[in-house]
C-alpha cells in the first residue's frame, strides 16, 4: 500500500471511529473517489489497533478502577460506583456479541451496498438530530442504570448494520434516557472499548490464516496514525459536545449519505 494512502485511510478511520458521521460511508466513499483498491484486512486490524489504543489512554484513569472493583464485587467485595459502571460496561456489550454471533456474516454481505449505507448515513443522522433536541440533556454520567446500560447495548447492537455509526446510535439511545451530552459521549466511548477488542481479536484470527504478506509500513503508520486521530478526536469532541450539540453531525451525515446516493444511484 501507499504510504499516504495508509496515512490517509488511517485519518479517516482515526476520526470517524468516535465521531457520530459513519466510518463505513467514508471508507467506502474514499477509496472510490480516490480510485484506491481496498486497503485490505490486515490494514483494517491495524487501525483497530489504533483507535483501541486511544481510547483506553484516554480513559486509563478510570479504567483501572472500574476493573479493579469490579473483580472485587466476584470476591465479595463492596459494590461501589467504579464497579456498577464496568459491569454496566460488560451488560451493555452483550447485545453487540450475540447479534454479530448470530448475524454479522450475513449483515457484512447482504447490507454493504452504498445505497444501504446511504439509507443508514440519513435515517439515523435524522434519529440523531432528534434525540439531541428532544433530550432532556439532564442527567450526569453518576445516573446510569443497568436499565440504561441495556437499552444503549441494544442500539449498539444496530451498528452492525454498515452507516448506522455505533458511536451515532448509542449517543442517540443515551440522549433519549436523558443523559447529558457528555455523559451519552462517554458511556459510548465507554462501551466502544471491548467492541473494538473484540473486533481486532476476531479479525486478527483470520488474518492468521491469510497467506498475504504484511506490509509492516503500512500496518505501522495505519496503527499511529488512527491512534493519534483518534485520541484528538475524542478529546476535541466532549469537549465541543456542550458548546455546539450535535445538529452539525446530523446534517453532516445527510450531506454524506446524498452524495452516496448521487453517485451510485
Amino acid at each position: 500500500m501507499d504510504p499516504l494512502h495508509a496515512i490517509a485511510l488511517a485519518f479517516i478511520q482515526g476520526l470517524t471511529e468516535f465521531l457520530p458521521i459513519s466510518s463505513s460511508g467514508h471508507l467506502v466513499l474514499v477509496p472510490v473517489l480516490l480510485g484506491w483498491e481496498d486497503q485490505g484486512l490486515a490494514f483494517d486490524v491495524a487501525t483497530h489497533v489504533g483507535t483501541l489504543g486511544a481510547v483506553v489512554f484516554y480513559f486509563r484513569h478510570e479504567l483501572w478502577p472500574m476493573i479493579r472493583d469490579a473483580l472485587g464485587t466476584l470476591r465479595g467485595g463492596t459494590r461501589t460506583r467504579e464497579s456498577d459502571l464496568a459491569w454496566f460496561v460488560v451488560l451493555g456489550t452483550i447485545p453487540a456479541v450475540v447479534a454479530g454471533g448470530l448475524f454479522g456474516g450475513y449483515i457484512s454481505t447482504a447490507l454493504r451496498s452504498p445505497l444501504v449505507i446511504a439509507a443508514t448515513t440519513a435515517g439515523f443522522g435524522v434519529l440523531l438530530w432528534v434525540a439531541d433536541a428532544r433530550g432532556s440533556n439532564q442527567r450526569p454520567e453518576s445516573s446510569i442504570g443497568w436499565r440504561d446500560a441495556l437499552i444503549v447495548g441494544l442500539a449498539q447492537a444496530l451498528a452492525l448494520v454498515p452507516g448506522t455509526s455505533r458511536s451515532g446510535i448509542t449517543i442517540t439511545a443515551a440522549l433519549f434516557l436523558g443523559l447529558e451530552r457528555q455523559a451519552a459521549a462517554r458511556f459510548s466511548f465507554l462501551l466502544s472499548i471491548p467492541v473494538i477488542l473484540a473486533a481486532t481479536c476476531y479479525e486478527s484470527l483470520k488474518l492468521v490464516r491469510s497467506p498475504v504478506p504484511a506490509d509492516w509500513l503500512a500496518l505501522s503508520l495505519g496503527t499511529l496514525v488512527s491512534g493519534v486521530v483518534a485520541y484528538l478526536t475524542i478529546r476535541g469532541f466532549i469537549a465541543l459536545l456542550g458548546r455546539i450539540g450535535l445538529a452539525p453531525f446530523a446534517v453532516y451525515r445527510l450531506l454524506l449519505a446524498a452524495v452516496l446516493v448521487w453517485i451510485y444511484a
